[in-house]
């Protein structure tokens, strides 16, 4: 069996695994004039293009997201009590 190269294309989603430089790395996350995604510089797939604006809005959406799943919502003295289920046959 012939063996596939270090980078190309599966089924149209790209993969790169060849030894990754720093230079490589951040030329991958900031391509100005590109789209949101871009191939990733490391692995299968693709990534954010931090230099195009959508990419910002996701990241920051997360942010919120996973700040608010910390904080909760819980006020002080909220503690976790067991409820009573009553079934009527």
């Amino acid at each position: 069996m012939a063996d596939k190269g270090e980078q190309g294309s599966l089924f149209g989603i790209p993969y790169n695994f060849e030894r990754p430089s720093v230079g490589r790395m951040l030329r991958a996350y900031w391509q100005p004039g590109r789209g949101m995604l871009v191939e990733k510089p490391f692995g299968l797939g693709y990534t954010l293009n931090l230099a195009n604006w959508r990419s910002w809005i996701v990241v920051l959406t997360a942010g919120a997201l996973f700040w608010q799943e910390r904080k909760g919502g819980r006020t002080e003295g909220d503690e976790d009590e067991p409820v009573e289920v009553i079934v009527d046959d």
